[in-house]
């Protein structure tokens, strides 16, 4: 032995393992996930997404189908040559289960500041009772 100390590699930081986490599934390059913030208040479901950059009538893609919206983004690099970047680019993808009652043809979208605003009304619970007759056979 030298004497000297040998060195592991470093670890990454805490920042570089949450962009490794966040770039998406291995083996599906450029599919990541979009932030999403969800409510539910009397009579609406309103999910609000992170979504900067984006142009959402021409880059953005929502839809419901039996009781699950989806959303579906994407975001085109610049083709100037840069030198460094954390910017992500490529498609995103996003889906949610609707809460009981919803009316996801009903549903609206608005994009400000980044950020895509989607409200999907909630139909009141019927609050009817019903006797039902026990039959002897």
């Amino acid at each position: 032995m030298s004497g000297m100390i040998e060195r592991l590699p470093a670890w990454p930081s805490l920042p570089e393992l949450l962009g490794w986490v966040e770039s998406g599934v291995p083996g599906m390059p450029g599919l990541s996930s979009i932030r999403i913030e969800e409510s539910l208040t009397e009579g609406a479901y309103t999910l609000r997404a992170e979504l900067p950059g984006i142009d959402p009538e021409h880059d953005v893609e929502l839809t419901v189908t039996e009781g699950i919206l989806t959303l579906h983004a994407e975001r085109t690099s610049e083709t100037t040559e840069k030198h460094h970047s954390e910017f992500r680019y490529g498609r995103f993808a996003r889906s949610v289960r609707l809460p009981a009652g919803a009316r996801g043809d009903e549903a609206t979208a608005q994009y400000k500041d980044g950020v895509l605003t989607i409200t999907v009304p909630i139909a009141e619970p019927k609050a009817s009772t019903r006797t039902i007759t026990v039959e002897r056979t």
